[in-house]
C-alpha cells in the first residue's frame, strides 16, 4: 500500500484535464485513477423484489407508514359524528394518507436518516463526483499532487493509503470517511499548471 492523493470534480472534462496536468507534472499514467463516486447511500446495488431485498431504511419507513396510517385513520373516524358516514370514510382515507406520510418521515428522522441535502453537508461523508486519484512516492510528489488538484479546482482533496494498479484504485472504499488535506507543505515550489485556452 502507498499514499494516494485524490480530489473530487463535478465534470468529467475537469477530471480529464486534471489527468493531463498530472502527467505533465511527472506522474506515471498507471499511477493515476479516475472514476465516478456515487452519492451517499447509493454505493451498493440492491435488487428489486420482496422484503428481503429492502434496505434497513426502507423497512423502517414501512413501519412508520403503518403507524402513521393507523393514527390518521383513527382521527378520520373520530370525525364521523360531525361529518356523517361518508365523512368517516373520507376522513379515514385522508387521515391515513397524511398520517402515513408523517409516520414515515418521523421514523426516518428517529433513525438518523436525512435528506440528500443534509447528507451532502454532513461532516466526514464522501460526496458524489468524478474522483481523480494519484499514487505518490514521497512528500515532494504528495505536495505536487495537492497543488495540481487544488489549482484546477478539486474539492475535498484527501489523503489515503491504498493501491493503484494500472490506473485502477483497487481497494477504494466509498464508505470510508475521507481524510482531507488542507494544503501542501509551506514553501513547496508549487507545480501549478498553466491553463491552456
Amino acid at each position: 500500500m502507498t499514499t494516494i492523493i485524490a480530489g473530487r470534480f463535478q465534470e468529467q472534462a475537469e477530471a480529464q484535464g486534471t489527468i493531463e496536468e498530472l502527467l505533465r507534472a511527472g506522474f506515471a499514467r498507471e499511477h493515476v485513477s479516475t472514476f465516478y463516486c456515487n452519492p451517499p447511500g447509493q454505493h451498493g446495488t440492491y435488487a428489486l423484489g420482496g422484503d428481503a431485498d429492502k434496505s434497513q431504511g426502507a423497512k423502517e419507513s414501512d413501519k412508520g407508514v403503518a403507524k402513521g396510517a393507523a393514527a390518521g385513520a383513527a382521527v378520520g373516524l373520530a370525525a364521523a359524528p360531525v361529518l356523517g358516514p361518508i365523512g368517516a370514510v373520507t376522513g379515514g382515507l385522508v387521515g391515513a394518507h397524511i398520517g402515513g406520510t408523517m409516520g414515515a418521515m418521523s421514523e426516518m428522522k428517529e433513525r438518523g436518516e436525512t435528506s440528500e441535502e443534509d447528507q451532502a453537508n454532513a461532516v466526514g461523508e464522501r460526496r458524489a463526483g468524478m474522483m481523480v486519484a494519484v499514487r505518490v512516492s514521497d512528500q515532494d510528489f504528495e505536495d505536487r499532487a495537492v497543488n495540481v488538484l487544488r489549482s484546477l479546482g478539486a474539492a475535498d482533496i484527501e489523503r489515503a493509503e491504498g493501491t493503484i494498479e494500472n490506473g485502477d484504485w483497487v481497494d477504494f472504499d466509498p464508505l470510508a470517511p475521507p481524510t482531507l488535506v488542507q494544503h501542501a507543505r509551506a514553501g513547496h515550489p508549487g507545480q501549478a499548471p498553466q491553463r491552456r485556452l
